[in-house]
């Protein structure tokens, strides 16, 4: 499964109020900076997900968000820092922004 250039442009629509933004094809998916600091990705399995780190990955866990988890090649199970975006922001570029800005803080 490939991200199309539509995921790509609703995911850049989400966090266009951040300005300064690129992308790097990475981890199989998007890599998405603000400025240089990768703050989420893209992924084919696991839609838009935002950095978590510092206290910031409690908040997201607090609000009941899942980090992106996968199987290795020998099959155990890992985790990324990764939080899947809660659906409301999805289709929300303030929530999205506001989430982002969040994640940008503790990187």
């Amino acid at each position: 499964m490939s991200i199309s250039d539509d995921d790509i442009a609703h995911a850049l629509e989400l966090f266009e109020g951040l300005g300064d933004l690129t992308t790097r094809k990475m981890m199989g998916g998007l890599c998405i900076y603000h400025a240089g600091t990768i703050f989420a990705i893209i992924h084919p399995d696991g839609g838009i997900l935002v950095k978590g780190a510092g206290p910031f990955k409690a908040e997201l866990e607090s609000m009941g968000l899942a980090p992106w988890e996968y199987l290795r090649k020998d099959g155990s199970p890992t985790s990324m820092p990764y939080w899947h975006l809660p659906d409301s922001a999805m289709d929300d570029p303030e929530e999205a922004t506001a989430l982002a800005r969040r994640a940008l803080e503790h990187l």
